[in-house]
């Protein structure tokens, strides 16, 4: 099979580099199911210099094609990559991620397997995705539980045929804040039959920078995006499911309403706490922590949309 790696990216080129480079350093056996594969990059109009830099640098990278459009968010950016795509299978993965050198190989023999056992090929892989903030040697982390996901489509490490992507109807542009055109996918291609194969073996590390307070008003901007994305999820799949997916149940309002005081436990009340984790060498911890108002907001951003289209309605 030949490859399609897509990746969307909007002004990550430190990171960026890693992940090109690891493509690049892929083994491929003899006996490999990777007849080849390409790496086609569309820059969503980043503003840090990364097509500049990847022009300079193109006799490194003899696999990467570069697409550029406007800033129109992942899934707009992921369909372009689709369209322009040689491969007849595509793999999704992020920016920020850093792959292993047998993460093709991997993928390959999993769909292949997992085609023998169906007797079709209405399959797709799951790769790990591994959370690190080590930017040096971001491969040397652990896996750990706080890295498992339960999602049937995430686009950070999945592998599929690039047909059932088309006869699925590619991602819903619509989709333009953060969070959810993946999953939504996921369900048009869970209506289509295709099956869900784990592939722990292609491994990639998702860095992101250690939390600092100073990214906290970005993250509660992104749980409100989130919250309203999710509302969208629901409008095009009115089910018990999504409502469940998107937190909009009185039991997360219950849940997260206790958790947070009712907001009172936010991100001013409990910065002193958060930093102190922080000066103590645990910002992972603080993260989690703080991951309780910042589904409080999230919930909170879900029920205002939600009201919105109510009433527009």
């Amino acid at each position: 099979m030949f490859f399609s790696v897509v990746i969307p990216t909007y002004n990550r080129k430190p990171i960026l580099e890693k992940c090109l480079r690891a493509l690049e350093s892929q083994q491929l056996g003899a006996y490999s199911r990777v007849t080849g594969y390409e790496v086609v990059l569309v820059d969503d109009g980043s503003t840090d210099g990364t097509l500049e830099w990847l022009e300079s640098h193109a006799a490194e990278f003899p696999h990467v094609r570069s697409h550029s459009q406007d800033h129109k968010g992942p899934a707009a950016a992921r369909n372009l990559g689709v369209e322009q795509a040689q491969g007849d299978t595509i793999i999704f993965i992020d920016s920020d991620l850093v792959v292993t050198e047998h993460f093709l190989t991997s993928h390959a023999n999993a769909l292949v397997q997992g085609q023998q056992k169906l007797g079709c090929d209405r399959v797709f892989t799951y790769g790990w995705v591994i959370n690190t903030n080590n930017f040096e040697n971001p491969t040397s982390e652990p896996y750990k539980i706080t890295d498992f996901s339960a999602a049937y489509f995430a686009t950070g490490n999945v592998a599929i045929a690039k047909h059932w992507l088309e006869q699925a109807g590619l991602f819903d542009t619509r989709f333009q804040l953060y969070g959810w055109e993946d999953l939504e996918l996921g369900v048009r291609l869970k209506q289509l039959g295709l099956k869900l194969i784990k592939c722990p073996e292609a491994v990639g590390y998702h860095w992101h920078p250690p939390f600092a307070l100073e990214q906290i008003q970005g993250m509660i901007g992104r749980e409100i995006e989130r919250g309203r994305m999710g509302v969208l999820f629901y409008q095009k799949h009115p089910s018990w499911n999504v409502r469940m997916m998107i937190q909009m149940t009185l039991l997360h309002r219950i849940l997260w309403g206790l958790l947070s005081l009712g907001g009172r436990l936010n991100e001013q009340t409990m910065a002193p706490f958060l930093q102190w984790l922080i000066d103590r060498g645990n910002p992972q911890l603080a993260l989690e922590i703080a991951r309780i108002f910042l589904n409080w907001y999230n919930v909170q951003g879900v029920y205002a949309a939600y009201a919105e289209m109510q009433h527009k309605a």
